[in-house]
């Protein structure tokens, strides 16, 4: 079955620039081979490309780091490797002339720095290659732009005609090999649109994406990741028998009744709960990993600890907490009277805005070991989010 990319006799190639160093990014391992969100940078893109049904796809890589990239490649149908030039212009045109052979029709030419590659981005350019021999993906200037002289501010620019410069920038095949083989500008091109521009061709603007921004710095590495990251849920739940001569405790408030849970410490159900909520929401294991029974130290201990620790792993990892919802299953005691004060207990432990906090209490119409009044149940939800 054809894909977009290949329809008919005509086919639809890729180039990833991939030779660079990366420096900048810190570390011995050039940015484009660094694992980011579980796997390889390099990889996002050409994964993208491939899912379009562009084929082949041509990636420039430094020398010496062949095997590397076979390996940050590996089961990519499609994929073959060249070594870069001394500059990204030398680059591409080797790219160029590996494609030569297959004979594509258009071309997409993508740095691998940019590792989000959004398919509608890709469609955009297709769409405007069926009347264009050269597109490009831009994004408007949205700030107040200026010239400046010295370390002072000169004059006030128009952005009303400035753009940002985005890749994968497409180009009809044989012009842009054309192009680049008469290049003679400086040492490097700042894209390949420029080497178009330069070659008389006229380079159609699409849209682009935010998502789409350019890794860099070691901190670039960092805050997509971060900011991609989806919010997490994790679930909870727990149940404690009552038994005579104990403390009822539940949220971290002293509930009075006639009998208290029985546990190794102070078996307060919907903290411990809520405790393996957060735990399951950050992957961390439940609540007797960390806090086993058979240790003497959580004898008669206050849960309140329990469900500090699991927020402090939650930050841990990376993530704060968005909403938590408790429910306690019950026949007695009733629970109305107590809510708010357990909300605002569990509000001060986790270090969240009271309305993030949800304790709400249901009956099992008599059934089962809590409709007996034999025990207490509660389950618990937690939202976290990337901070």
């Amino acid at each position: 079955m054809d894909t977009p990319a290949q329809t008919g006799a005509e086919i639809t190639a890729a180039i990833v620039v991939a030779a660079g160093k990366g420096l900048r990014t810190g570390g011995d391992v050039p940015k484009q081979f660094v694992v980011w969100q579980g796997k390889p940078l390099v990889r996002h893109s050409v994964e993208a490309l491939a899912a379009a049904g562009i084929s082949p796809i041509v990636v420039a890589i430094p020398e010496g780091w062949d095997d590397v990239a076979a390996s940050s490649l590996a089961e990519i149908a499609g994929v073959q490797f060249v070594h870069g030039g001394a500059t990204r212009q030398e680059s591409v045109l080797r790219a160029l002339e590996a494609l030569e052979s297959a004979a594509p029709h258009l071309v997409l030419i993508h740095d691998a720095a940019r590792p989000n590659l959004p398919r509608p981005v890709i469609d955009g350019l297709l769409a405007a290659l069926k009347s264009n021999p050269a597109a490009i993906p831009v994004l408007p200037v949205v700030d107040s732009m200026v010239r400046g002289a010295s370390g002072f501010r000169a004059e006030t620019v128009t952005r009303d005609e400035l753009y940002r410069v985005q890749t994968p920038q497409a180009f009809d095949f044989n012009a842009i090999l054309g192009a680049h083989r008469l290049w003679h500008g400086a040492p490097d091109a700042g894209d390949d649109a420029e080497v178009a521009v330069a070659a008389g061709m006229q380079v159609t603007l699409t849209a682009g994406d935010e998502n789409l921004r350019k890794v860099t710095f070691a901190v670039d590495l960092q805050e997509p990741e971060t900011m991609s990251r989806p919010p997490r849920t994790g679930m909870g739940f727990d149940v404690h028998r009552l038994a005579e001569g104990e403390d009822l405790w539940l949220c971290g408030v002293k509930v009075p009744h006639n009998k208290g849970l029985a546990g190794h410490s102070d078996a307060d159900v919907a903290i411990h709960a809520l405790v393996d909520a957060l735990l399951g929401a950050i992957a961390a294991g439940d609540i007797g990993d960390h806090f086993p029974p058979s240790d003497a130290r959580w004898k008669g201990a206050s849960s309140d600890q329990f469900l500090a620790h699991a927020a402090k792993l939650v930050s841990d990892a990376g993530y704060c907490i968005a909403n938590v919802d408790v429910t306690i299953i019950c026949e007695a005691p009733k629970i109305g009277p107590y809510k708010l004060a357990m909300r605002e207990v569990l509000a001060r432990i986790l270090g969240i805005d009271l309305g993030a906090v949800s304790v709400k209490a249901t009956t099992t119409e008599r059934l089962g070991l809590t409709g007996r009044g034999e025990g207490i149940a509660a389950q618990a939800v937690a939202t976290v989010v990337a901070k």
